[in-house]
């Protein structure tokens, strides 16, 4: 289809619509009263406002400052700010609904038209009303300013178009003309009474048999276009003192909402309640082409100043189009870029930048059936340049230019088809309107057919080059490779509709390039890798055999056929991807344009890298280069090259984090100390004790003053020295628990027997001294006990004694996991 969606909202009913003039960005006012303002470009609602009481019929950008106005059923103007996303004022003096609210190109001017039967004209500086135009008898539906005269075009339901001529008003509202605050105000008073004298109406139009609901002017031919509730729309031409009826376009069959002209072409677009959107040729004056809705009726629409793109509103939601691809087609042979600009095939010389002209067309592409792919041949220097009707697949048709031998215009054949490329120096393959594949000599005689088994079933849609005597066919559901010698299908890949593909250098990988799909393939059609985007992917080139480069709508991005891919830069506007040139990459804009783009090529160079273990490139990356951020770290610690990542790393909490994944216990250390924290102690105490750093524990433990556990760490490494400090410790800290604990550890039964006497426990004292032989200081313990009167506890002459055995060895230096022999160690005993 010609028109080709570009975005598509669901929403309530859509009554206007607005594109900002630089951003990639679109206001749509609902019959709910709320205004949306989406990224079409990123297909996000960036906001919601919401202050209307009522539907919003009008809506506009300024062109140049950051506001927009609005018009509603609620009588009210607002103007708002969108960049601190609120309503800066409103203005009052409607009567009746707000129809259409515009920005004047030059003056800091409102124009608006009401049900109230008037146009009005404001200041949004001075926040004052300027002008009440009166005449029109019926609901004003449209009012619009011209693009550069002092003329304003209004649409009524009384079934006539105005135009009003605003020049004196303009002469007393602009810097100079001595007027002061009072006799504007007077003005102001006088044309809220008796209408404006400062606007004039200058022709009555008169032709429409039913209400008028729109009106327009051209942006740069002194025509006017209405349609009206009798379902025409009529063009009448200004020139000086005369306007009359031009001629009248018929085709919709039901009330045509609006109409206008297209910016870029000489088309007319117009929407309609009878669920159509329909393109008018403005030359011939006749539909080429109606675009219809299952279900809902349109009722605005509007176009992209600078871009091929136009809005239409409707009742559930708005559809953002653009009506025909903007891809210019171009090839690229060794250091030589071929595109087509205008009338004329181009060259660009990649090693000079010298840009000359090669051909001159036989024709201009229509804009409604452009060119969509052009094919070089370096043997006969000759072009394949192929336009697809955009309303049938496989209908069109294939130029070959074959360049005059006196230099005089080129030989030019045609051929009918759906897609050509050349196979070898003198023959190609088209895909004729019976979805068969023909080859051709270089005065398009048939040679043959080429048909191998099944070929029928394919439905094909398209062709591509594979390298000399090799084709591939894409249809619906994949691609196929065709050696067209022995006429045989030699692999087959299950993938959605192909749109381009590009092959490396050597012809032994090929990137496959569907709307939203990239596929990474080999030469026998096997799966490399494969990315999906959000939006669609627009051209792209390879820079080696292993890394692919492309550009989405708003991106510039690579993937790698190990398996990976990433963002190298935004774009403001698409781009079209030619070829790599050192790093820069060498592109067409959307007018045929060639710019060069410098990219940073050092992300994907060090990915690469690293998948193929070129550990020396990896250190000279981390080295040299200004890798930084999160992405990078997270993306080294995912594919187990945490080591590598703590290179990248300033934060020490990610070096802490980092260091224990890769078992850096040094790092980790250094990263705790400036970190003190008992959680950062607690994680690296614990990496510690798996990896058999029991002096990295010891600090940990040391750090976190947990006495109990530095203990029984300095138990089971046998380091009683130390053990016997801890008891000391627990005597400062007036530990009682943890110096009984560590007592018993250490088998020192006299500091037991202190510690039970000092806590009033005598009778276990003497029991404890009396059982392990201590008799001195079990009979002073039998003394105390007899003089309070206590009984003594019986000593059983069996007992076994709470002592420790010694350690087998004591460990000084951190302990191996395994012995080299692969047996695990034999466990500390005590």
């Amino acid at each position: 289809m010609p028109l080709l969606i570009n975005f598509e909202t669901k929403s309530a009913r859509v009554k206007g619509v607005s594109f900002h003039p630089t951003r990639p960005w679109v206001l749509a006012s609902l019959h709910n009263g709320h205004i949306q303002l989406w990224d079409y470009r990123m297909k996000l609602l960036i906001h919601r406002f919401e202050e209307h009481d009522g539907p919003v019929r009008g809506i506009s950008f300024h062109h140049e400052q950051p506001i927009f106005v609005s018009g509603g059923d609620d009588y009210k103007i607002k103007v708002w700010d969108y960049k601190q996303k609120r309503c800066m004022f409103t203005l009052n003096g409607h009567l009746d609904y707000i129809r259409t609210t515009y920005f004047h190109e030059k003056h800091p001017w409102i124009i608006s038209c009401s049900d109230d039967q008037t146009v009005r004209i404001w200041n949004w500086q001075s926040r004052k009303s300027l002008a009440v135009i009166t005449g029109h008898n019926h609901y004003v539906m449209c009012a619009q300013f011209h693009p550069t005269e002092d003329l304003i075009a209004s649409a009524s339901l009384d079934q006539t178009v105005r135009i009003w001529d605003f020049s004196e008003l303009r002469k007393k509202h602009t810097a100079g003309c001595g007027s002061s605050p009072k006799d504007h105000a007077n003005r102001a008073q006088q044309a809220e009474l008796f209408g404006n004298p400062d606007v004039v109406v200058k022709h009555v139009l008169e032709g429409h048999v039913r209400g008028v609901n729109w009106v327009s002017f051209h942006p740069t031919k002194r025509l006017l276009m209405s349609c009206a509730d009798d379902r025409e729309l009529k063009l009448w031409s200004i020139n000086g003192g005369k306007a009359w009826a031009v001629d009248q376009c018929r085709g919709h069959y039901n009330n045509v909402s609006a109409a206008i002209f297209h910016p870029r072409a000489d088309l007319m677009l117009s929407v309609a309640e009878d669920k159509s959107i329909r393109i008018w040729c403005l030359a011939k004056r006749t539909m080429l082409h109606a675009y219809r809705h299952e279900v809902e009726r349109f009722w605005c629409i509007t176009a992209h100043p600078k871009l091929n793109l136009f809005a239409a509103g409707h009742d559930n939601g708005m559809i953002i189009f653009k009506i025909q691809r903007e891809r210019p087609p171009y090839c690229v042979f060794e250091n030589l870029l071929f595109y087509v600009k205008e009338k004329e095939i181009r060259r660009l010389d990649l090693t000079t930048n010298k840009d000359d002209a090669v051909m001159q067309l036989r024709a201009v592409a229509a804009f409604m059936r452009p060119f969509v792919s052009l094919a070089y041949n370096p043997a006969e220097k000759s072009f394949l340049l192929t336009s697809r009707s955009p309303d049938k697949e496989n209908v069109g048709s294939i130029d070959l230019y074959k360049p005059a031998a006196d230099g005089t215009a080129p030989t030019v054949v045609r051929a009918m088809g759906g897609g050509a490329v050349w196979v070898s120096a003198n023959r190609f393959l088209v895909l004729d309107r019976e979805l068969q594949v023909s080859l051709r000599d270089l005065d398009n005689k048939e040679v043959r057919k080429i048909e191998p088994e099944h070929m029928s079933k394919l439905k094909l849609k398209n062709l591509f080059f594979a390298g000399v005597g090799f084709v591939l066919l894409s249809n619906e559901d994949g691609i196929h490779m065709l050696d067209v010698q022995n006429k045989r299908v030699l692999a087959t890949l299950k993938t959605s509709k192909v749109k381009y593909v590009i092959w490396s250098a050597d012809y032994g990988k090929a990137a496959l390039i569907s709307k939203n799909t990239l596929t990474l393939v080999n030469k026998k059609l096997e799966v490399l890798h494969c990315v999906t985007e959000s939006v669609a992917v627009k051209s792209g080139c390879w820079d080696g055999p292993e890394v692919f480069i492309y550009t989405t709508s708003n991106h510039i991005k690579y993937a790698l056929t190990a398996g990976d891919h990433g963002i190298i830069r935004t774009l403001d506007v698409p781009l079209y991807i030619a070829v790599i040139k050192q790093s820069n990459l060498v592109c067409l804009t959307r007018d045929a344009q060639p710019v060069e783009v410098p990219i940073d090529t050092t992300e994907y160079q060090f990915k690469l890298a690293l998948l193929n273990r070129r550990m020396d490139e990896v250190e000279a990356c981390v080295k040299s280069a200004d890798l930084v951020g999160q992405s990078i770290i997270g993306y080294l610690a995912k594919k187990g090259f945490p080591e590598i990542a703590l290179n990248f790393v300033k934060d020490q909490s990610t070096r802490f984090g980092l260091a224990l994944e890769c078992g850096n216990l040094d790092v980790a250390l250094e990263a705790a100390k400036e970190l003190d924290d008992r959680a950062v102690w607690e994680a690296l105490a614990e990496a510690a004790l798996m990896l058999g750093s029991h002096q990295i524990v010891e600090q940990a433990y040391q750090r976190m003053k947990d006495f109990e556990k530095l203990a029984f760490l300095y138990l089971i490494t046998g380091r009683l020295d130390k053990l016997a400090k801890m008891q000391r410790v627990a005597e400062m800290r007036n530990d009682v628990h943890g110096g009984f604990h560590t007592s018993l550890l250490l088998g020192d039964v006299a500091e037991r027997t202190k510690l039970l006497r000092s806590r009033g426990q005598t009778s276990l004292a003497y029991l404890n001294a009396a059982t392990h032989g201590f008799d001195d200081a079990a009979d002073t313990l039998k003394e105390e006990l007899e003089s309070k009167g206590q009984p003594l506890p019986p000593i059983d002459p069996h007992a076994r004694l709470l002592v420790p055995l010694p350690p087998i060895y004591t460990l000084e230096d951190n302990w191996p996991l395994d012995k080299p022999t692969g047996e695990p160690l034999e466990e500390s005993a005590c």
